[in-house]
């Protein structure tokens, strides 16, 4: 649970970078190894060790230990240290029984003893069902060699290759003949309502070698294998060369034994640096590799209708204020000329300067707005820190959990700006409930998330997942929370208050003024419901591959452009509000302050909506635990993008709101 870089040493090490010719994170150093011969040093290894994680499906949001499925295990099992983003993401890495020495070709060899299944033994029919369960629901494999996933590479369509970081157990062949998921990939599994268990991996590992580099030994710079379905005639000399599947009838009619076997196989290559050694995983991906000419087309025409919407303020602002400061001379001159008046009253019918006198009347439920703000600002900052980081490449696929730890560790100690806020604010609104504001800014939003977060942790507990959250760390986090961050929230909060109230370019009459009749289109509700069509249209195919990555276990890598729709988002939401705030306020409607929040935070709604249409179109997700755990995970991440966008908003309305009254003469 440890973070691996502060802020300060990321940014030096960003700096100069460049001027070191090794630069490796902490825990992805290279590992040099070496056979027997080679052995000289310490340095050098010799054993390779294979490690396994969860296994999970794209049919289920429910990941499982590996030994839940009575695999064959390690006798002396070996867990190691996972970070705080690891365990939230519910990874349960331990070691396997696979094993082999370097350089040392394995042709086939038993993993350990026949797993047997007895028809009268109710734990044998119970742990049968299981596995079968999980060849049903296409549950993968997940291995990892020197801290690297072992891929299972196949072609599939216009010539390419697929490497997929994981492989099935097994595969099932349904009683109308039909063959589901792996099993169309052999012709041999085509028995209707049996079940074909992958009992046999054929694995090449791939080594640079550092002869000619000047360093010792090898690196490994590939894994891959290759899932087969063998029924090994003797139990205790199996030949893997080939022969008749394992089958397991779907009707538990006869005892079942399953032999599991693998054969390993070194092939030098040094054309692969092991700085790009996750190159080919990622560029081969299908669903991850980007449609740039689609992406950049929407990426034109966002930053087009930014401009054009730029353009138009600035234009239409300029007029407005040569206009009101032309009526303010004129009205100097009434002694001089009679017609004056009548272009005073002719200019002053509408506009939003006529509102100066309620434009900064505080709004109603002020202290919520503050606490939202607050919040906002925290998770504004935690976002911004972590996709720059991410940039750099601290929190790489290889960095296993360092995103999710990033960012938690980043929001605790975000606390004091989040506390500043929105106190400041609250504050500038007249409230004098310093104390509640302080409370419901440290407890409000993150006590809904964690309650969110517990109920989804209680029915993960219930089904046995292994990313149900151990008791352990959830008085951590609460820990965290109470220890860290709220404290941090009290002491922002002190010097919020402390601060005078944000003073006003004008003065506040004290009778409110009368809001003329509006249209449809500068009434709130239709103005809030179009505020986040624009916002959303620059991150719907970006939040494609981010949901994909999420539930569709893909992996995800492309941070920097990430980092750069996160910076066209910024724009786009304070565009898109500063433009639907003036035309407001030439309507004479001058209740903007929960309205600028609203508008770019609707944002979030467009993007529950896409995530119920990502989940009927494009998951293949089947039962109650596992839809209640998808909607209630895209809660949680449309609450805080809620509050992201929102505050994004509100800020840029109030930088405008603040310019454009301070600039205009007001009597």
């Amino acid at each position: 649970m440890r973070l691996h870089f502060s802020f300060p040493l990321v940014c030096l090490l960003a700096l100069y970078i460049r001027s070191f010719s090794a630069f490796y994170l902490p825990g992805l150093a290279p590992v040099s190894f070496c056979d027997k011969k080679e052995k000289a040093d310490e340095d050098c290894q010799t054993d390779i060790q294979l490690f396994v994680n969860r296994l999970d499906s794209v049919e289920s949001v429910l990941p499982y230990e590996y030994d839940v499925f009575d695999f064959c295990k390690d006798d002396k099992e070996l867990r190691p240290s996972e970070n705080l983003g690891q365990v939230l993401f519910g990874e349960r890495i331990e070691s396997s029984p696979y094993k082999f020495k370097f350089k040392e070709d394995v042709k086939c060899s038993r993993v350990c003893l026949p797993k047997t299944y007895k028809q009268g033994n109710k734990d044998d029919i119970a742990k049968l069902d299981f596995l079968k369960m999980g060849m049903q629901l296409n549950y993968q494999h997940h291995w990892i060699i020197d801290n690297m996933p072992v891929t299972w590479c196949y072609d599939v369509e216009d010539g390419q290759k697929y490497c997929n970081p994981g492989f099935p157990i097994g595969c099932l062949v349904a009683g109308d003949g039909r063959a589901k998921d792996a099993c169309v990939i052999n012709s041999e599994f085509n028995k209707k309502n049996t079940f074909y268990v992958f009992n046999h991996v054929d694995i090449k590992i791939k080594y640079h070698s550092g002869e000619k580099e000047g360093w010792t030994g090898a690196r490994l710079v590939a894994a891959t294998l290759e899932p087969k379905s063998i029924k090994h005639a003797d139990e205790d000399h199996p030949n893997c060369d080939g022969g008749n599947p394992m089958e397991v009838p779907a009707d538990f009619n006869a005892d079942v034994s399953i032999v599991y076997t693998y054969a390993v196989t070194f092939e030098q290559d040094n054309t692969i640096k092991w700085a790009s050694r996750w190159d080919y995983i990622l560029v081969s991906m299908p669903h991850t590799n980007i449609q740039w000419f689609s992406i950049m087309n929407s990426l034109v025409i966002v930053l087009f209708l930014s401009g054009m919407v730029a353009m138009i303020m600035l234009r239409t602002l300029h007029k407005d204020i040569a206009r009101y400061n032309q009526v303010d001379q004129v009205k100097t001159l009434k002694s001089l000329f009679y017609w004056s008046v009548i272009y005073e009253d002719a200019q002053e019918e509408s506009g939003w300067k006529q509102v100066h006198g309620d434009v900064f009347r505080p709004p109603r439920k002020g202290m919520l707005l503050s606490v939202f703000l607050g919040q906002g600002t925290q998770i504004f900052i935690m976002t911004f820190i972590t996709l720059f980081l991410a940039c750099l490449g601290f929190l790489s696929p290889a960095n296993r959990g360092a995103l999710m730890t990033c960012a938690v560790v980043l929001w605790v100690l975000l606390g004091t700006p989040a506390g500043y806020v929105s106190a400041r604010l609250y504050k500038t609104f007249g409230g004098e409930k310093w104390k509640t504001n302080v409370l419901l800014t440290a407890l409000l939003c993150p006590g809904i998330v964690f309650a969110d977060f517990f109920l989804m942790n209680l029915i993960l507990w219930g089904e046995g997942s292994s990313a149900a959250i151990p008791f352990g760390t959830l008085v951590a986090i609460l820990a965290l929370w109470f220890g860290i961050s709220v404290p941090l929230t009290f002491v922002g909060a002190y010097f919020g208050f402390k601060k005078p109230a944000i003073e006003q370019p004008v003065r506040t009459n004290q009778i409110p003024r009368q809001i003329p009749e509006q249209s449809f289109f500068t009434k709130p509700i239709p103005g809030i419901v179009m505020g986040g069509i624009l916002p959303f249209g620059c991150i719907f195919i970006q939040l494609f591959f981010i949901l994909n990555s999420i539930w569709s276990h893909q992996m995800y890598y492309m941070f920097g452009f990430l980092f750069l729709v996160f910076i066209i988002l910024l724009i786009t939401c304070s565009e898109a509000t500063i433009l639907l705030c003036y035309f407001h306020l030439c309507a004479e409607d001058y209740h903007w302050w929960w309205r600028s929040f609203l508008t770019s935070g609707f944002t979030a709604v467009y993007l529950f909506i896409y995530a119920v249409h990502y989940f009927f179109s494009k998951l293949q997700i089947i039962g109650m635990a596992s839809t209640i755990l998808y909607f209630g995970y895209t809660m949680i991440m449309v609450l805080i993008f809620f509050l992201f966008t929102g505050t994004i908003g509100f800020f840029a309305c109030f930088w405008f709101v603040n310019k454009i009254y301070s600039v205009v003469k007001v009597d």
